[in-house]
């Protein structure tokens, strides 16, 4: 099974299908958490900054089973990294729901995130062995859409059972349902190889890693990263009073999101996943800034700037290195998501403590109620335009790069 025609349609079906349903799981445990942040905090009396920490596990868990997850891909397989991906899922998910405390959230949060990082760990190098050229861009584009897709599914369904007077234990018990089909979607089924021989090397993987190239990947990714999932993760504290539906916003971002990277192979084959980053950070700057300044209807025109900037950013990330530096292989994918991850991870109480900050100087001017919770959340919003503004300039530094090494390209391959 080297290659795409040596894998079965079925085969490559169940596992394509199989990993989606392991990334719904993954969104679902984003956006529902999302969803009830406001409910843990008042039952469980907990700030901002503590909430930040439990957000921090979700994203810490993801960085080391990805890195993990990468350096035994090839000695192991993808399948036994998807088996412990479930058991950290479902022990997380029923550590939350009974673990009743600020401990053990953080314990159950950080499970989960384990099993996140492992479903990016098998699941990426595996859609790139198992498909060829733009058709890998295409599929990797169709798997990452059902990130956003599946945090569509849980902020709509967080919202129905909040509405609903619901608890936010019910709401945890819903995430297990996808947790179960990809278990059963993966079981019994074989994986591919590797396609390039030397991606399945270690001594392969560190050297093409070593690359200035990669290296400046790594700084735009803890960038990218942040600037998707920071406002996202927030969406429901700071928008919360702005006189629009936190959770509809959420809803309306990752859902065009989710339309975006279904036609993601079409747009990368005509602007290479560099031209495609770079109008992407264009966006997201305008997004998260229209975010700090406008309220009430207008909150929804900035999702779609928002949601149309950082749409691209992850799975094209991922793209470029299985493009560009293919022999980085798996473990050079899982690095790259790794370090975005950790990059959330570190920012999510650093954020809290900004929301914490911006509300303490609001309420020396004199602000209360609603008043003081939106204009300490436009402030905080208002910082984070930082981030995507930097992607702009690495990624024109990028686009040049890229055309430079093309060009360059023929000569070399001449001499």
């Amino acid at each position: 099974m080297e290659s795409e025609v040596n894998l079965s349609a079925t085969n490559k079906n169940r596992l394509f299908y199989g990993s989606c349903f392991a990334l719904i799981t993954t969104a679902l445990s984003f956006s529902i958490r999302a969803g009830i942040l406001p409910q843990l905090g008042e039952e469980l009396s907990l700030s901002a900054e503590q909430l930040g920490f439990i957000n921090s596990m979700w994203f810490l868990g993801f960085p080391i089973s990805m890195v993990i997850g990468g350096l035994i891909y090839h000695k192991v397989g993808g399948k036994a990294i998807m088996q412990f991906a479930f058991f950290a899922h479902a022990i997380g998910i029923i550590m939350t729901i009974y673990s009743g405390s600020y401990t053990g959230l953080l314990i159950s949060t950080l499970l989960i995130g384990l099993g996140n990082g492992c479903t990016e760990a098998a699941c990426n190098p595996m859609i790139a062995d198992a498909y060829q050229g733009n058709r890998m861009s295409k599929m990797l584009n169709r798997f990452h859409m059902w990130f956003p897709g599946g945090i569509v599914i849980g902020s709509l369904v967080s919202k129905f059972m909040t509405d609903a007077g619901l608890s936010w234990e019910s709401q945890i018990w819903v995430i297990l349902i996808p947790t179960l089909i990809y278990a059963f979607l993966f079981f019994g089924q074989p994986w591919p190889k590797a396609k390039v021989e030397e991606a399945a090397t270690l001594t392969g993987n560190l050297k093409a890693m070593v690359s200035p190239l990669f290296l400046f990947m790594i700084v735009c990714m803890s960038l990218t990263a942040i600037s998707e999932f920071g406002p996202q993760q927030w969406v429901g504290l700071i928008l919360s009073k702005s006189g629009a539906q936190p959770m509809l916003i959420l809803a309306l971002v990752t859902g065009l999101m989710a339309v975006a990277r279904y036609f993601g192979g079409d747009v990368v084959k005509k602007f290479d996943q560099t031209g495609v980053l770079l109008g992407g950070a264009v966006l997201a700057t305008l997004g998260v800034y229209l975010f700090s300044t406008q309220t009430g209807a207008m909150a929804y025109v900035s999702a779609i700037f928002f949601a149309l900037g950082v749409a691209y950013f992850w799975p094209n990330m991922i793209g470029f290195i299985a493009d560009k530096i293919p022999k980085s292989g798996a473990l050079g994918m899982s690095v790259i998501g790794a370090v975005g991850m950790f990059s959330t991870s570190i920012f999510q109480p650093i954020i809290g403590s900004w929301i914490d900050e911006d509300k303490a100087v609001a309420a020396s001017q004199g602000l209360t109620g609603d008043e003081l919770e939106l204009v300490a959340g436009q402030a905080t919003l208002e910082t984070m335009t930082i981030f995507p503004g930097l992607l702009i300039i690495l990624f024109t530094i990028l686009w040049f790069w890229v055309k430079k090494r093309k060009a360059a390209a023929p000569a070399a391959a001449a001499a």
